[in-house]
């Protein structure tokens, strides 16, 4: 079997977003814009969409983008999941950017607002509502009539962003609509790192993208990239708490010895590298899958987001555990990590969820080729 690696250029992009992480979205910054109105940095983010280009890297060069892959993107994703870097990465990146790149650029503003995405000038939230990190028309509720969205959600992922894709009925047919408008009332949630909103739309202005067939392809083509990119992020935070803990090993005094030196924790420390390892291979192929469609995309995602959501609970919970005291403190970061994982593992579908996914398409798969026929006579 083959074994994947890294080029020379992604190796440098991940040397040089954990850089800018480390200066921009240290600790003490992550708590600080936490607790702030906004919940980010827009210079910070202006920097990463203009500056350094990371926002757009899977977006075409003929799109404003620049023209990478989604493995790059994974990458970013990575990184920024290892900082718990403050502000609408899901939406904006993980959602909003890939379904506008999947209709393609159009005559309505979708070009124009897909430039200003990717050069982090706008902020974006992805208004659909998903079944087990699925499109399904039927959950649809906001309805569109004259360009006009009427209707509200529940609890919307970056709901306070600049502008919000949302998905609307209009008589029949589901259109993706764009507005900048509507009431955005925040919520208290568990992950104070990622904000969500209840969102009401009262005769709300907006601007149709799509309808019918592309909007629901570009939704589909949104919730499957996001996901991949949800997984990696996944990986980042479950790599920086398996960090922590060992390096916790490896200076925690317990009898005269580092608890590292015993053998319960060895095999703990050993139990978290094959869950990060794990997932990120899962990870990484979905991402490398969408990229080449060399997979069926709903079996990769599946797949990534079954394996990445349960690694990160479990490398979470374990480091508060092995951290002993100090790690139930509000001065650690564990418990920021933790209720990241707790948040990430509910979106887009649980790891629950995607493993009867996965077993559907594997049975369906099974039966169309006769092998349960044959298993069973």
């Amino acid at each position: 079997m083959a074994e994947y690696l890294f080029t020379e250029e992604q190796q440098d992009l991940r040397r040089g977003i954990r850089q800018f992480c480390a200066e921009h979205a240290s600790e003490q910054a992550v708590r600080t814009l936490m607790e702030s109105d906004t919940g980010y940095d827009p210079a910070v983010w202006a920097r990463l969409g203009g500056e350094l280009g990371v926002l757009g890297l899977a977006v075409p060069e003929s799109m404003g983008g620049a023209g990478g892959g989604l493995v790059d993107q994974a990458v970013v994703a990575e990184e920024f999941g290892a900082a718990l870097l403050p502000g609408p990465v899901f939406g904006t990146v993980g959602l909003a950017i890939p379904a506008l790149v999947a209709l393609g650029g159009d005559e309505q503003g979708g070009d124009e607002l897909l430039s200003d995405l990717v050069e982090g000038r706008r902020t974006a939230g992805f208004a659909v509502p998903d079944r087990g990190g699925r499109f399904d028309p039927a959950l649809v509720t906001v309805t569109a009539s004259g360009g006009a969205l009427t209707g509200e959600l529940a609890q919307v992922v970056d709901g306070s962003a600049d502008v919000l894709l949302v998905a609307a009925c209009d008589g029949a047919e589901i259109g993706l609509y764009a507005t900048d408008a509507g009431t955005r009332t925040p919520l208290s949630t568990l992950d104070s790192t990622r904000r969500q909103s209840h969102v009401r739309f009262d005769g709300t202005p907006a601007r149709l993208l799509a309808s019918g067939a592309a909007a629901a392809d570009a939704i589909t083509s949104a919730f499957h990239t996001g996901a991949a990119l949800l997984a990696a992020e996944q990986v980042g935070g479950a790599q920086r708490l398996l960090d922590t803990t060992v390096a916790y090993a490896g200076t925690r005094l317990q009898f005269g010895r580092p608890i590292g030196s015993f053998q319960a924790v060895k095999h703990t420390c050993a139990d978290m590298l094959v869950l990060v390892e794990h997932a990120r291979s899962v990870a990484y192929h979905a991402a490398w899958a969408l990229q080449d469609g060399s997979d069926d995309p709903g079996l990769a995602v599946s797949v990534a987001q079954a394996v990445c959501s349960h690694a990160y609970q479990r490398v979470a919970t374990d480091t508060v555990q092995m951290l002993g005291g100090i790690g139930f403190t509000w001065e650690h970061p564990a418990h920021l990590y933790l209720k990241r994982a707790m948040t990430d593992a509910a979106l887009l579908g649980s790891a629950a969820a995607h493993r009867e996914h996965v077993a559907a398409l594997v049975l369906d798969t099974a039966t169309s080729n006769g092998v349960l026929a044959v298993a069973a006579g």
